[in-house]
């Protein structure tokens, strides 16, 4: 498994606002510089690569006189609004000196959900790659609301590794990967190498948010993974305090952790549907419902609906959970309010349930579903 992460043409590497910054809110140029100088030699490999930037709102602190992150949302986004600036000049810099030019794309939750502007943003970044630009994305915390934001990078960048059909994300972190248990706490935690199934269990010893700085943990790390793993991108959670970070995880050396892909990239409509747009909604089904849509990929029936979570209208995107365990997500054709009517009824009784003369005979149509794993 390590060894097919060699042979990776596309990649997408995202870094944590931990690793960009000392503890004082200052940028580490000396790692900043490491980072790029490996994207800029995997680019001379003649490797596409995608590069998610954590940092704005950390690199406005100083500038501002600020000694740490606000908690108040306009003033994080007068942060990144200065911070911005002076991390792509940084950025642009450095890749100019090893050769290579960068493009700026920032983005809101819009930009994937959207379906337009998710095909959009798709033909960006292959144009972007055609022309041989490192692509530097971030999150535009400078506008977006909380209704509007994607929340972290990790998920950003597993959301973009997706778009693309990456070959590998490789997320850089201030730890060295998942661990069995909390290694500040636990002397005993081991670190995991390889993750073939996200359990709930793996969520669980995920623990919570990271630094001070920045706003992901090893909790949103995993996110990233389910999202990752079932769009057909193997991912590597790292530490990035290495000068070699990036290219010992390339060359197959055992860092980090290893989540391994899926079998089988998804279509582009059904990587949209799972990961771009929102979700507004889930349902829990009975073990029978389960089996038939993880192993035979069959349509989701009424029947087999225990419980519905939410309020959704048709043709939105929800979860189907079995076990607490998220299996599948979908386009609906029913609102949550009818879907509490009919679970657990045969498809016969719908039309007459919900006193209308046609009715779906499938809650979500198996063109309209995508299976997790």
């Amino acid at each position: 498994m390590r060894q097919r992460i060699k042979n990776a043409k596309r990649i997408v590497v995202k870094v944590g606002t931990s690793t960009l910054t000392y503890e004082n809110g200052r940028l580490n140029l000396n790692r900043i510089e490491l980072i790029v100088k490996q994207i800029a030699d995997l680019m001379n490999q003649g490797k596409e690569m995608i590069f998610v930037s954590s940092g704005a709102a950390a690199a406005g602190l100083v500038p501002l006189g600020l000694k740490e992150r606000p908690k108040d949302i306009t003033t994080r986004q007068a942060c990144a609004s200065v911070g911005q600036g002076i991390l792509l000049h940084m950025y642009e810099k450095f890749f100019r000196e090893y050769g290579h030019t960068v493009g700026q794309i920032l983005l809101t939750k819009e930009d994937s959900s959207h379906r337009g502007r998710y095909v959009n943003l798709r033909n960006t970044l292959f144009a972007l790659l055609k022309l041989g630009v490192v692509p530097i994305i971030n999150e535009n915390d400078v506008v977006a609301i909380e209704e509007f934001k994607i929340g972290d990078n990790d998920t950003l960048s597993a959301t973009v590794a997706s778009i693309v059909e990456a070959d590998l994300l490789i997320i850089l972190s201030d730890i060295e990967g998942l661990y069995t248990a909390n290694p500040q706490s636990d002397p005993n935690a081991k670190l995991i190498h390889t993750v073939e199934t996200i359990t709930p269990h793996i969520y669980e010893i995920s623990g919570g948010a990271g630094s001070n700085r920045g706003t992901g943990g090893m909790y949103t790390k995993i996110q990233a993974a389910h999202i990752a793993v079932n769009s057909g991108v193997d991912m590597v959670i790292s530490s990035g305090e290495h000068a070699d970070s990036i290219r010992a995880v390339l060359d197959g050396e055992l860092r980090g952790t290893l989540f391994v892909a899926h079998e089988g990239t998804p279509h582009m409509k059904k990587r949209w549907m799972a990961f771009g747009s929102r979700l507004k909604g889930s349902v829990t089904v009975d073990e029978g419902c389960a089996k038939a849509i993880l192993s035979k990929g069959s349509s989701l029936l009424a029947v087999g609906i225990k419980a519905v979570h939410g309020e959704f209208s048709e043709g939105e995107t929800i979860s189907i959970y079995f076990n607490d365990q998220e299996i599948a997500r979908g386009f609906v054709n029913f609102s949550s309010e009818d879907l509490e009517l009919i679970k657990g009824h045969n498809s016969g009784d719908i039309a007459e349930i919900l006193k209308i003369a046609v009715a779906h005979d499938e809650v979500i149509h198996r063109d309209n579903l995508v299976v997790l794993h």
